[in-house]
């Protein structure tokens, strides 16, 4: 299996769908539209000339400044073939929203609802998508480069000047 079958199965069902190519070490990422990034998704697991059955990791990342500014990484992998492929689909502000990976990859789950409850993605279609990892009352999503970081002191900075001024220890 290389990178060239799999983009090529890709384009010849989903052509106008996939928005950008790229190869870094080896690795393919294809960055798709929202309605692209589920129809590959289920190509690349049904195939069986493809067989991507295991998703390895979903997260989402905050490109704060850039159009689209969310973007929603899907990382899956063929054992049989022992390759991967990245899929990639972008959502901007002010209600960020992708297709769930969950009805075909039950693993999405749970990283779908922690992106979810850390950079306020949305995913349609997801069976369950509440807080993980916060409480119910917590206001704003933390992993938002936008995100207030608070006025907690720095531990040790009203005492500065003693921990720099230390002599170190002296062997007896």
């Amino acid at each position: 299996m290389d990178n060239q079958t799999v983009l090529a199965a890709l384009r010849a069902q989903l052509g106008k769908e996939i928005l950008a190519v790229s190869e870094f070490r080896g690795d393919l990422s294809v960055t798709l539209t929202p309605a692209g990034y589920l129809a590959a998704a289920q190509l690349l697991r049904d195939d069986p000339e493809l067989a991507y059955t295991f998703l390895e990791n979903l997260c989402g990342v905050d490109y704060l400044g850039r159009k689209p500014r969310f973007e929603v990484v899907a990382h899956l992998t063929s054992m049989r073939h022992r390759h991967r492929v990245c899929l990639k689909v972008g959502c901007d502000e002010p209600n960020p929203a992708v297709p769930s990976l969950t009805p075909l990859f039950p693993t999405a789950n749970y990283q779908e609802r922690e992106t979810f409850d850390l950079l306020g993605i949305t995913f349609t279609g997801h069976p369950s998508l509440t807080r993980i990892l916060l409480p119910d009352d917590w206001i704003g999503h933390p992993l938002r480069k936008d995100h207030p970081l608070g006025d907690e002191e720095i531990a040790f900075s009203f005492n500065q000047d003693r921990i720099y001024a230390r002599k170190p220890f002296a062997r007896e």
